[in-house]
């Protein structure tokens, strides 16, 4: 549903979006309503003291402006309830209705008012009967304050510019007035995204990388939200929607229907090997965290194993640069990786924008040179993260087209200098020279490791890469086949981040405009029945599609999922599941490498709270990871923790039916 219009702005805030905040406010103001009735009907005889007069003349007037209010947000409550998200049509009252419920804030205020100077001027009352009044003045003051802040967290600081535009549609513009105001938008909106990053992100410093990023993750947002009307509830809505028919597709598709993309049978081959390498190098890319990710995963005696080493003093004869808690960090390497203090050649935790921490290790299990860069853990790593225009990749090989996500490749240019010309790998090989090179990362590590072992090639020709949960939009499709020879990705489940890029969330607004579009329930049940689909599981054929029975209820024909937009845009094809056109500065982007999927084949709730589950592993193609796929697990999926003991159940269960091969290698091909 478009944002509500009221005083000549758009607000951030639906018509059907008021049953639950009614629902609440109609339950604490009946509640207090009986309170004050049981308090003036109970003590109402002692009310014949000094200033009592005043007193019950308070409460009286008190209830009968509470009988009101319950009126007034009974109404909005049940108003809210009516049509669907894009049918309006019987909730066209709400608006008088809301500024009637306004309107009756200001005689709330000023009784509220009056009965905190009347308790003031010291009433000579009963006790109870004083400290009862008291309450309800208390409980006055923090439902107005209480809208006082809701009011200002649906304010739209476009809603004035938005309004007049989002009431009349584009179809009374010609294209030259339309364009205009479309680019008058989108600079106010970048505008305001900038200013909302700059104070989120007001402690991270202002040199020139953070200015650059600031003003690219603002275009970002600015881009992606300003052509929709949607508003927060209609989102989450057809998320929820979008996970039931996913699953409810799923549900129905037979066996046959499943088709698997492996690779080739020589890569079939080396799974094994390959997913013992994963389980292996894993470890370093979750020690590059540091000590926050092992106090995590050991909650109970992590801290007492790294303690000793953060009071120790280790800098003078060890290679740390960066950071706080510098100690703790590599007490927490050493603990994570087993290694030994002479094995690490390099440790650095300095972060900022486009510049991310990362460990060099000497690894004798494996005889590699190990270089592990940090995932996403900080503010700055976010706007790394966020700057997701593409550039052209400066790296020695025969592709052409080497579009990259300019964030990630800017992190990994940081990092090869820092490689190069600090002469730390230089002083790796001193050491080992016999020793193979191998990058890893979990999440923003492993594509900024992706990127790192592309550019380090011409130099290390046997440089491996293992890139865990890496972002799906990394670079282009040329680099993406070119990388399959020397990087292999490891994605678990529903994971969304290596589904993630700008060209896939393009696809999602997309599904989300029209299973909204064509929802034949009002809001409030979809968001309840997605709750409960969420928590608690069920039946997924929840009905999202109009019949002809359905549409006798409807009052007003449908807005369509056109309304739904500011303007009408010729990158959306509702009729046709084509990918979406890109704009230059955002093409579609690809992941890094060959990719193993780690899929789960034990019931272990739907969170992952249970660690019986059982893991299969196959050889994906890198078009399973074109569409983003909502459920709970889609967040936890993504975290390595879980992707660690993912790999512990699997690798062990394969080791232990290695004598079985009926059972152990049919992992292979599950899909």
């Amino acid at each position: 549903m478009p944002g509500m219009v009221l005083f000549g702005r758009r607000w951030a805030i639906a018509s059907d979006d008021l049953v639950f905040p009614g629902f609440f406010e109609l339950v604490v103001r009946v509640l207090w309503w009986i309170g004050i009735l049981t308090l003036y009907l109970m003590h109402r005889g002692k009310l014949d003291c000094a200033g009592g007069a005043l007193l019950s003349s308070y409460l009286i007037v008190l209830m009968i402006l509470l009988a009101v209010v319950i009126c007034t947000v009974s109404a909005i409550m049940c108003v809210s309830m009516r049509g669907t998200i894009c049918n309006p049509g019987p909730r066209k009252s709400m608006s008088k209705l809301l500024y009637i419920r306004l309107a009756l804030f200001f005689p709330e205020m000023v009784w509220a008012s009056l009965g905190a100077a009347w308790v003031a001027d010291g009433v000579q009352c009963d006790r109870t009967v004083v400290n009862g009044i008291i309450a309800t003045v208390v409980v006055s003051w923090i439902i107005i304050a209480a809208t006082v802040v809701s009011i200002i967290i649906v304010f739209d600081p476009l809603g004035g510019k938005m309004a007049p535009y989002s009431s009349a549609g584009p179809s009374h513009l010609d294209s030259h007035d339309s364009s205009q105001l479309l680019n008058g938008l989108k600079t106010a909106a970048t505008s305001v995204w900038e200013t909302r990053i700059k104070l989120l992100c007001c402690c991270i410093g202002k040199d020139d990388h953070t200015r650059v990023a600031f003003s690219s993750t603002a275009e970002l947002f600015s881009t992606y939200f300003s052509d929709t009307d949607l508003v927060p509830s209609d989102i989450a809505a057809g998320l929820a929607l979008l996970h039931q028919q996913q699953d409810n597709i799923r549900n129905n598709q037979e066996p046959a229907q499943v088709v698997s993309h492996a690779p080739g049978s020589s890569q079939e081959a080396d799974l094994d090997a390959e997913l013992e390498n994963c389980h292996h190098y894993m470890q370093f890319a979750a020690a590059a965290y540091g000590w926050p990710l092992y106090i995590y995963r050991n909650p109970l005696t992590g801290l007492c194993r790294i303690g000793g080493d953060c009071c120790r003093s280790r800098t003078t004869d060890y290679d740390l640069v960066g950071g706080d808690q510098l100690n703790c960090h590599f007490g927490s390497i050493l603990h994570t990786t087993g290694l030994q203090y002479r094995d690490f050649i390099h440790v650095s935790f300095h972060d900022k924008v486009y510049e991310l921490p990362f460990i060099v290790a000497l690894d004798h299990r494996k005889e590699s040179v190990v270089v592990a860069v940090r995932g996403t853990m900080s503010l700055q790593d976010v706007l790394t993260d966020l700057s997701a225009e593409s550039e052209v990749l400066d790296v020695e090989c025969e592709v052409q087209d080497r579009l990259a996500h300019k964030g990630i490749s800017q992190a990994a240019r940081y990092v090869y200098r820092r490689l190069i010309n600090d002469g730390i790998l230089s002083q790796a090989f001193s050491v080992a020279p016999e020793y193979r090179l191998v990058i890893v990362g979990h999440s923003l590590g492993g594509g900024a490791a992706a990127l790192l072992a592309t550019m380090l090639r011409a130099a290390y020709p046997q440089v491996r890469c293992y890139a865990f949960s890496p972002p799906r939009g990394l670079w282009s499709k040329a680099l993406h086949e070119y990388s399959q020879s020397f990087i292999v990705s490891l994605v678990l489940g529903k994971d969304v981040i290596p589904r993630l890029s700008v060209t896939n969330l393009e696809d999602l607004k997309r599904r989300i405009l029209r299973v909204v579009a064509h929802c034949n329930k009002p809001k409030y049940k979809i968001l309840l029945h997605g709750l409960w689909y969420e928590l608690f599981g069920g039946n997924p054929n929840f009905p999202t599609e109009l019949d002809g029975g359905d549409q006798e209820v409807l009052t007003q024909p449908l807005l369509g999922e056109q309304s739904l937009l500011t303007h009408w845009s010729p990158a959306y094809s509702f009729s046709s599941d084509s990918p979406l056109d890109s704009s230059p500065k955002y093409p579609p982007l690809y992941p890094p490498g060959r990719i193993i999927h780690l899929q789960e084949e034990g019931a272990s709730g739907r969170f992952g709270c249970c660690s019986a589950a059982q893991y299969s592993a196959k050889w994906s193609h890198e078009a399973e990871f074109s569409k983003i796929l909502i459920g709970p697990k889609m967040l936890t999926d993504h975290m390595p923790d879980i992707l660690m003991r993912a790999l512990d159940s699997l690798v062990s269960d394969r080791a232990a039916c290695v004598s079985c091969p009926a059972q152990g290698v049919s992992g292979v091909d599950v899909a």
